[in-house]
């Protein structure tokens, strides 16, 4: 069951619409608070009702009545219009096969409809007994087929008029409703609840990491859509997320919620849970759908059983007001994609008390079996945030930094962080040691020197995401994710989490990693849980794998896995 929450129970800011902390939602579906006012009339949650049930007091029935009638006679107008302009063209064709000129034709044609009509409109013929002349041509002739054929047209007309609208007369009223008459009370408020968004068939791949938000994005809101599984499945979800940003880049309509229920911290704004957020967390806690091999391969061909899946799933996104630090705005590349605060990285500073010291857009992540910060998921650095980036990669000590994005793909997605030599940012100096170039990716090995401790990086820089849609190909991604394991298990037992980074931070590369955590999944168990490992990136942060297309790829990228391993041990 949907269940929508009342605009009452809403603060309303320029752009946004949350739930004050100190007041409980009320829901649209339960039963309405009626009250009597001034005169006797109703109020219902705020909105005025006449005692009669209408806007205007008029007995909705004789509204309908009204309606049909009106709208019979516009209707029999059209057809008595199309019924004359074919007997008119009949005749013609006649008179032109007849030997007559084409002015001349149309002429006695009108004079023969002429004659017809004196029988119907009480009126004498326009033409006087020149058209009892031409009807007499018309009976005498040897062409008189075509206007049998006329005639014929003419009785076929008026028997589908006929039919037409005996049948909408009786049978669709459901068409003659105007919005006064249909739309009750509760259906007005609902409206009201509901603000405006994005769809998925309005929002393109290229916007996959927010590339086309304004360079000060909206402040976002949050709806509530349909629950599409049903009651006895045991992931059910009574309220689903819906909005804003969900919906892009697809022929289906689909919701990226930029507040989406479920801001996992127990503090800051809105410090104790709403019921929907209470279900959004509990639904990213509990949500699983385990598949075998044979599944996995069905499942990535059903489109529509992956896209119910994904908009059911809540998205989790931070509140802005989370972060209502001054000076915060430079230091993220996308105002509404911030950090889940329970999983954030934290930089250290010599001043812990200076929060913007402290602060990067990054989050932990757990990988396979809950390792705990296998991953860090962050946004494509800005000029700003350069040197934030380094200190996290020395910090964490990270071995590999995985980039999935161009430097600009319509607009700038992320600012070149490394040299082409040497350079040196908050005192780590990193220098290149050596690039190579793959089909889809380039490698670069980086040697980090901070005081007098050394490391080696890794950078793998995968191109061939395109722009504006997702990989038609899932080997590319595959094979990168396979060579970055590889490289993982060569590095120091003392490393730190892999980073991996677009633009936003949390589309392609929720695909990646989750594509990296299930195929050892595969590999170890023989099943996989994408659904479970998307709900966890998302625990962790908010948005992962942000599209429909790109949960369907990770499904795609996974089968092709699978088919991969049958192979091997089949040799």
């Amino acid at each position: 069951m949907t269940r929508r929450l009342s605009s009452s129970t809403r603060s309303h800011t320029e752009d946004s619409i949350f739930l004050r902390p100190d007041e409980d939602p009320v829901w649209l579906d339960e039963p309405t608070k009626t009250e009597k006012i001034g005169d006797g009339a109703l109020k219902k949650d705020g909105l005025l009702e006449c005692k009669d049930g209408t806007a205007e007091g008029q007995n909705p029935q004789e509204e309908l009545f009204l309606r049909k009638v009106y709208t019979l006679v516009i209707e029999l107008h059209c057809w008595a219009a199309l019924f004359i302009t074919s007997q008119i063209l009949g005749y013609w064709i006649f008179f032109v096969v007849d030997g007559n000129g084409p002015l001349s034709s149309i002429y006695k044609a009108l004079q023969v409809i002429d004659f017809y009509l004196g029988f119907i409109l009480p009126c004498h013929p326009i033409f006087g007994t020149d058209s009892v002349v031409m009807r007499d041509v018309v009976n005498t002739t040897e062409h008189n087929w075509i206007v049998h054929g006329t005639a014929g047209i003419g009785v076929a007309i008026c028997v589908v008029m006929i039919i037409h609208l005996v049948c909408k007369w009786n049978y669709g009223s459901g068409l003659w409703s105007s919005g006064t008459v249909s739309r009750d009370i509760g259906d007005r408020r609902q409206s009201v609840s509901r603000q405006p968004s994005f769809t998925l068939s309005e929002w393109t791949d290229a916007q996959e990491d927010l590339i086309d938000l304004d360079p000060v994005p909206q402040t976002p809101v949050f709806d509530i859509g349909a629950d599409t599984r049903t009651e006895g499945d045991a992931a059910t979800l009574t309220v689903t997320p819906v909005g804003l940003q969900e919906r892009r880049g697809s022929n289906v309509s689909l919701t990226l919620d930029m507040c989406t229920p479920g801001c996992t911290e127990p503090y800051g704004y809105g410090a104790q849970l709403s019921p929907r957020d209470q279900s959004a967390q509990e639904y990213l806690r509990q949500g699983t759908h385990v598949l075998t091999p044979a599944m996995l391969h069905t499942r990535a061909m059903d489109d529509q059983s992956l896209q119910a899946e994904f908009y059911e799933t809540p998205m989790n996104f931070v509140d802005p007001k989370e972060y209502n630090y001054p000076g915060l705005v430079r230091k993220n590349r996308y105002k509404t994609i911030l950090p889940n605060t329970h999983s954030r990285v934290i930089l250290k500073s010599q001043d812990e008390d200076d929060f913007l010291s402290t602060y990067i857009n990054a989050n932990y992540l757990k990988g396979y079996g809950g390792e705990e910060r296998a991953y860090i998921a962050t946004q494509g650095p800005t000029v700003n945030t350069v040197g934030d980036l380094w200190r996290m990669v020395w910090q964490e000590r990270t071995p590999i930094i995985v980039m999935i994005t161009n430097l600009e793909e319509k607009n700038e997605k992320c600012a070149e962080y490394w040299p082409e030599d040497t350079v040196t940012h908050e005192g780590i100096e990193i220098t290149v040691v050596k690039v190579t170039q793959e089909d889809d990716y380039s490698l670069r090995v980086f040697t980090l020197k901070c005081g007098e401790e050394e490391r080696t990086l890794r950078q793998y820089w995968y191109t061939s995401w395109p722009d504006q849609k997702t990989p038609d190909k899932a080997p590319p991604l595959l094979e990168l994710v396979q060579e970055v394991e590889r490289a993982r298990e060569e590095a120091l037992p003392s490393s730190g989490p892999i980073i991996v980074h677009c633009s936003a931070g949390i589309g392609r590369t929720g695909c990646f990693i989750a594509t990296s955590i299930l195929c050892k999944q595969l590999r170890t168990e023989g099943v996989v849980d994408i659904l479970r490992t998307t709900c966890q990136l998302r625990l962790d942060r908010g948005g992962m794998i942000q599209t429909c297309e790109q949960y369907q790829f990770v499904h795609h990228v996974l089968s092709l896995y699978e088919k991969q391993l049958s192979q091997t041990a089949e040799e």
